[in-house]
């Protein structure tokens, strides 16, 4: 079982989302996100998916495209770091990438799918990583990162945004 990642092994602004992983086998917890997302947005129609809860906020669909490119990201991360790679690795624009991304002209299950492979893709390489490899340090947005927090990043990012889906999307969408 991965170890929780210590408060210096990345950036504090990640802190909120290593916070919200609870004390588990983030293996299992990782895998148990793909079916928990398919659940969540089953029965969302295609009209629904395109909700935003305010103005200038992303749809439903942009969400669920941010943590799949999120994810692509942080994996890419992953990999260099676990690799013992040591050249810095910028940060990105996640607006700029929602507003390139064309979410809300692709169907939502193509999107669930999308999330579905990248999080396999996640898994994959998770499963290959050894105990020194993931206390590889790296630079990543300027700031020193253990390869082990990445993953609990990547899991905290994902528990972030489906609680936001829950609470100011659904929630919203079944008031309707």
């Amino acid at each position: 079982m991965l170890e929780r990642p210590l408060a210096g092994e990345y950036g504090s602004h990640f802190e909120p989302y290593v916070e919200k992983v609870p004390d588990v086998d983030l293996a299992v917890l990782l895998e148990s996100q793909i079916e928990e997302c398919i659940q969540l947005l089953s029965g969302i129609s295609e009209e629904q998916s395109k909700f935003r809860y305010a103005e200038g906020k992303w749809s439903l669909k942009e969400v669920l495209g941010h943590i799949a490119d999120t994810e692509r990201i942080m994996s890419y991360r992953l990999l260099r770091i676990a690799r013992g790679d040591k050249t810095p690795l910028p940060g990105f624009e996640e607006n700029l990438f929602v507003a390139h991304s064309q979410a809300d002209t692709r169907s939502i299950n193509d999107l669930l799918q999308d999330f579905a492979a990248v999080r396999i893709a996640t898994l994959s390489l998770f499963r290959q990583l050894d105990d020194e490899a993931w206390m590889r340090v790296g630079n990543a947005s300027g700031h020193d990162t253990t390869a082990r927090a990445i993953a609990y990043i990547i899991a905290g990012h994902a528990i972030h945004h489906m609680g936001i889906m829950k609470d100011r999307y659904l929630s919203a969408i079944q008031d309707q």
